[in-house]
């Protein structure tokens, strides 16, 4: 969703994805992962991306639900959430 939001934007632009990473300093490979689908992003890449392309990062996130991404990511998320997470006054 992001990612197909970003190549809009990049084209609408008249910016090839090289361009794109040029002038974001991110590296060409990740901006094409991006826009795919096959890479998440983090915000700080997001704000990046966005001041690339003239743009507020949250014109990527309007109506974005969480139904809208894939069940693995949300899923590794949890894992690593519940893996690392400890509640205040719990023991070992």
């Amino acid at each position: 969703m992001i990612g197909q939001r970003i190549a809009a934007l990049r084209k609408a632009r008249a910016l090839t994805q090289d361009q794109l990473a040029v002038f974001s300093g991110i590296d060409s490979s990740n901006i094409r992962s991006y826009e795919s689908g096959r890479s998440m992003l983090s915000v700080f890449t997001l704000v990046r991306i966005a001041e690339a392309l003239d743009s507020a990062p949250g014109d990527f996130l309007v109506d974005l639900t969480s139904d809208m991404f894939s069940a693995p990511v949300l899923t590794v998320d949890r894992a690593l959430l519940e893996k690392s997470y400890k509640p205040s006054g719990a023991t070992a």
